[in-house]
C-alpha cells in the first residue's frame, strides 16, 4: 500500500522542470490544435450534420495515415532522445534520414490509394449517398497535405527528442491560425472567395500546411542546429543500419497501425449505427481531445526523459522517472475527468445539433470523464514509459491484444447483436483500455522494459 502512495509524492524540482520544458509545449500546441479543429467541427456544423459526418468520415482515412506517420516518427525519436543522451549528433542526423525516406514513401502510398477511388474509402465507412459525396471532396484536396504533414511531424517529434519542443510549437500556433481564417473565408465565401462548403475546409488545411513545413524547415536551418543535416548526412545509411533502427521503428509503427485499424473498426460500427451516431462521435472525440493533450504533453516527455536518462546509462534514475510519470498522470487526470464532466453540456451547447444528438454526446461525455484517469494512464505506459525504454515489442503485443481481442468483439456484440444504443456501445470500447493497464504494469514491474538501443 505503501508504494502506491509513494506515487503522489514526486517532489523532484529537477524532475518537475525537465518534464515542463517538454511537457508544457506539446499540451499548448496539442490543445491549441484541437481547440482550432472543434471551430473547424462548428464551423463545417454549420452547414449541417451531414458535412459533420461527411468531414469525419474523410478524417478517418487521415487517421489511419497519421497512425502509421506517429509510428515512423515516434520510433526515430526513441533512438534520437538516447543518442541525445550521448550527444551523439551523427547517428541523429542518420536515424532522421531514415525517417525522412520513410515518410515519403508512406505519403505517397496513400496519396496514390486516395486519389485512386475516393468515393470507395469513404463507403467503408459509411454508406450514406451524401456523406460519400461530402465525404470524397473533401479527401480529394486535402490528401495532398499528407506529405507536409509527414516532414513537420517527423521534425518536431526530434526537436523535442533534444528538448527543444517551443520551436515546433510557435510554428504551429502560425499554421493553425492561418488555417481557421481560410476556413473561414473558403468555407462560408467571404472577402470574395467562392463559398467551398467542405472543399474549403480541405483547401483551408493543404494551404496552412504548406506554409508550416516551409516556416519549420527555414528555422531550423537558419538557426543551423542539430537537426540542419545536409543530405550526405541524411543518408549516411547502410543496410545494416536500416536494419537496426527498423528492429524498434517497425513494432512502433505496428503498435500505431493495430492501435488505427482498430479504431478504424470502431469507426466503421458506429458509421453503420446511423449518420447522427457518428455525428455525436465526432463531436465526443474532438471534445476529448481538448483534454487528452496533457497525455501527450506527459507521455512526450516521458518517452524523452526515459530515453535520455538509458542513453545516459542511469537504470536507477530510469526506474525513478517511470514512477515519477505514474503518479503525475493519475492525479492530473482525475482532476481533468472531473472538469470534463462538469464543462460538457456547455461545450456542447455551441454545436448546431438535434437534441437526439445531442443526448447521445452528453452520455459518452459523461463516460470519458469516469474512465479519463484509465486512459491517460495507458497512454503514459504504453507511448511514454515502455516505448521510451526501448521496449517496443511488448507495447506492440499488449496494445494489440487488448484492441483487437478485447475491444473490437465486445464493440460489434454491443452494436449488430444486442443492438445497444450508440453511448453504451461506445463504453464498451473502454474495457479493452483497463486491461492494456493491468498488463502494461505487470510489464513494468518486470523490469524488463529497459533497453539501451544505442
Amino acid at each position: 500500500m505503501n508504494s502506491v502512495f509513494n506515487l503522489f509524492k514526486v517532489k523532484d524540482k529537477k524532475f518537475y522542470k525537465a518534464m515542463l520544458v517538454i511537457a508544457l509545449p506539446v499540451m499548448i500546441q496539442s490543445f491549441t490544435t484541437s481547440l482550432l479543429n472543434m471551430i473547424d467541427t462548428v464551423m463545417v456544423g454549420k452547414l449541417g450534420e451531414t458535412e459533420i459526418a461527411a468531414v469525419g468520415i474523410a478524417n478517418q482515412y487521415f487517421f489511419f495515415y497519421n497512425m502509421m506517420l506517429l509510428g515512423i516518427c515516434g520510433g526515430c525519436s526513441v533512438f534520437i532522445s538516447q543518442y541525445w543522451g550521448k550527444r551523439d549528433a551523427v547517428n541523429i542526423k542518420r536515424v532522421l534520414g531514415i525517417g525522412i525516406i520513410s515518410v515519403v514513401l508512406l505519403s505517397m502510398i496513400f496519396l496514390l490509394a486516395g486519389l485512386v477511388n475516393p468515393k470507395g474509402i469513404i463507403f467503408i465507412f459509411n454508406n450514406d449517398p451524401m456523406v460519400i459525396m461530402g465525404g470524397a471532396s473533401y479527401l480529394k484536396i486535402v490528401i495532398f497535405s499528407y506529405l507536409f504533414t509527414g516532414i513537420t511531424f517527423l521534425y518536431s517529434f526530434s526537436l523535442r527528442s533534444i528538448g527543444k519542443a517551443t520551436q515546433p510549437l510557435i510554428i504551429n500556433l502560425i499554421a493553425l491560425i492561418i488555417n481557421v481564417i481560410l476556413n473561414y473565408i473558403l468555407i462560408f465565401g467571404k472577402m470574395g472567395a467562392p463559398q467551398m462548403g467542405v472543399a474549403g475546409a480541405a483547401l483551408a488545411t493543404l494551404i496552412a500546411r504548406i506554409i508550416e513545413t516551409i516556416i519549420l524547415l527555414l528555422s531550423i536551418y537558419i538557426k543551423n542546429g542539430i537537426l540542419a543535416a545536409s543530405i550526405r548526412e541524411l543518408t549516411d545509411i547502410t543496410s545494416d543500419y536500416i536494419k537496426k533502427a527498423y528492429r524498434t521503428i517497425l513494432p512502433v509503427v505496428l503498435n500505431d497501425m493495430c492501435w488505427g485499424l482498430a479504431s478504424l473498426v470502431y469507426i466503421a460500427v458506429y458509421g453503420r449505427m446511423g449518420t447522427q451516431a457518428v455525428a455525436a462521435i465526432q463531436i465526443c472525440n474532438t471534445v476529448n481531445n481538448l483534454f487528452m493533450v496533457v497525455a501527450f504533453g506527459l507521455s512526450s516527455a516521458a518517452s524523452v526523459m526515459i530515453g535520455n536518462s538509458i542513453g545516459q546509462e542511469n537504470e536507477n534514475q530510469t526506474k525513478e522517472y517511470a514512477k515519477n510519470f505514474i503518479g503525475v498522470s493519475l492525479l492530473v487526470s482525475i482532476f481533468l475527468g472531473v472538469i470534463l464532466a462538469v464543462a460538457s453540456p456547455y461545450i456542447l451547447g455551441f454545436f448546431n445539433i438535434s437534441d437526439h444528438v445531442k443526448n447521445s454526446a452528453q452520455s459518452i461525455l459523461y463516460i470519458i470523464s469516469v474512465v479519463f484517469f484509465i486512459r491517460l494512464l495507458g497512454i503514459m505506459l504504453i507511448v511514454g514509459i515502455l516505448r521510451g525504454g526501448g521496449d517496443a515489442k511488448a507495447a506492440l503485443i499488449i496494445e494489440g491484444f487488448t484492441m483487437w481481442f478485447i475491444g473490437v468483439p465486445l464493440i460489434m456484440i454491443g452494436a449488430f447483436v444486442l443492438k445497444l444504443p450508440i453511448y453504451i456501445v461506445y463504453s464498451l470500447a473502454m474495457v479493452e483500455e483497463l486491461f492494456k493497464c493491468i498488463i502494461s504494469l505487470f510489464r513494468l514491474k518486470s523490469g524488463n522494459w529497459i533497453n539501451d538501443l544505442t
